[in-house]
């Protein structure tokens, strides 16, 4: 394929006056407009055929068959040309909506009959990205034409969440342990599953009191805790319509991904259970629990199968089935989002059946582009009724989150990216807690 260059097109165009003026000052030489337009167009068609044959360009791409959401890959293109070689040939990359091209156009200069580019490719969202195909373009010799290649390469890049970060960071999380001295792996002493009632003794925690029994048998009875070998913690995700929504360039499902799977990790590195659910309108998955190190890939696969959804979500069904399969008290992290009091409503009253035998996380993304819409100085009426509006909006997930501390949760709330390291360090604090 091929067509005009710029310059091709201003040169045509100036035949335009050139011949109106010829006419009106000499109307006998009319024809030398037509003849520049035609000597343009004969030129444009020989720098055509001088620019060489596209179908004879060798062409290699190397696109990662993976990459992990927050991570960028890289991509190449080279380009041999066969006999007489352009100065310079531009590149251009056609992804779908996963996945983002940092620069998205290049012009690279040929050098012995070879060109390359680099790309970067910045995945946005979890899933299979598509490289659609590639655009190639190159002037010819006088540069009067374009002459065009597109490569179809319907090559896919599979979209994971970013296991060597939580890898990395767990490692950086077990090094600075050892080295302060510190162990993970603490040793139980009580427990706190419920085992049975004793009479209390001076010096018992006056927490361990049961005051139902106590006025029913006319004595102080407190309750008394098995040691658990290990603790089962279950990762209740929303994967509905509000938890698909950017925060700080990514979505808030893939930043819960990554905090549960860096906390599940430390867990099975701990001895400890861990299991996988999730919801929107229905349930989608639940895992069920597993045990050991070995167990971590597959707890990744399903997590990188977790789809967006557009649904709302149903909290009503969702935790009450979580909640009907849980055999034995669990640590419930809860990830989701909501938008007013209203809404969350109902998330409350499900947390709230879930704290009536399980220990509940919940984690709250804060969002700091509310924040700043509200620290920043208004320069226009718009910024004040934005910062009103951030405002309401930022004081009813504290009303929340006050609610669900009432309740016994303990809520996480941190920036999105510090919210790994805050649930893990909640979660380190719990398991210390629930073993003394």
């Amino acid at each position: 394929m091929f067509y005009p260059t710029p310059r091709a097109i201003f040169a045509a165009a100036i035949g335009v006056p050139l011949s109106l003026a010829v006419a009106l000052l000499l109307p006998a030489s009319w024809q030398v407009g037509v003849a520049w337009i035609i000597c343009i167009i004969a030129l444009f068609l020989a720098d055509a055929v001088l620019a060489g044959d596209s179908s004879r360009l060798a062409i290699e791409t190397q696109i990662p068959a993976s990459l992990a959401v927050g991570r960028r890959g890289g991509a190449g293109v080279s380009v041999h040309v066969p006999g007489r070689a352009p100065p310079f040939i531009e590149f251009l990359l056609d992804v779908d909506s996963r996945l983002q091209i940092e620069p998205p156009r290049q012009r690279q200069p040929v050098e012995g009959n070879s060109s390359t580019a680099q790309f970067a490719l910045v995945p946005l969202r979890r899933g299979e990205g598509h490289v659609e195909r590639l655009w190639l373009r190159w002037q010819g010799p006088l540069g009067l034409s374009w002459k065009q290649r597109t490569e179809d390469l319907a090559r896919t890049v599979s979209i994971m969440p970013n296991i060597p970060a939580v890898k990395e960071e767990a490692t950086r999380i077990f090094q600075r342990e050892a080295r302060s001295g510190a162990h993970l792996n603490i040793d139980i002493r009580h427990g706190s599953e419920f085992h049975a009632l004793r009479d209390y003794q001076p010096g018992m925690n006056r927490r361990t009191i049961d005051w139902k029994q106590s006025a029913r048998h006319r004595m102080l009875l407190a309750k008394e805790f098995q040691a658990e070998d290990n603790l089962h913690i279950v990762f209740a995700l929303d994967t509905g319509r509000l938890m698909c929504e950017p925060l700080a360039g990514l979505p808030r499902l893939d930043r819960a991904l990554q905090a549960a799977l860096l906390m599940a990790y430390v867990a099975l590195k701990l001895g400890d259970r861990v299991g996988l659910f999730a919801f929107d309108q229905r349930p989608v998955l639940d895992s069920g629990t597993v045990a050991g190190i070995a167990a971590f890939p597959s707890l990744q696969r399903l997590a990188a199968q977790l789809d967006y959804s557009s649904a709302e979500t149903n909290f009503t069904l969702g935790l009450t089935q979580l909640g009907a399969s849980l055999e034995r008290r669990s640590i419930v992290v809860v990830f989701t989002d909501f938008s007013d009091t209203t809404s969350a409503e109902l998330m409350l009253e499900n947390v709230g059946r879930l704290l009536a035998r399980h220990s509940v996380l919940f984690v709250v993304f804060r969002d700091e582009e509310l924040e700043t819409m509200l620290r920043q100085e208004p320069a226009a009426p718009e910024d004040v009724s934005r910062a009103v509006i951030a405002d309401a909006v930022l004081q009813d997930r504290e009303k929340v989150a006050n609610r669900l501390r009432r309740l016994g949760a303990q809520v996480v709330d941190a920036p999105a990216d510090q919210i790994g390291m805050r649930l893990l360090e909640t979660y380190l604090k719990l398991k210390r807690q629930e073993h003394n």
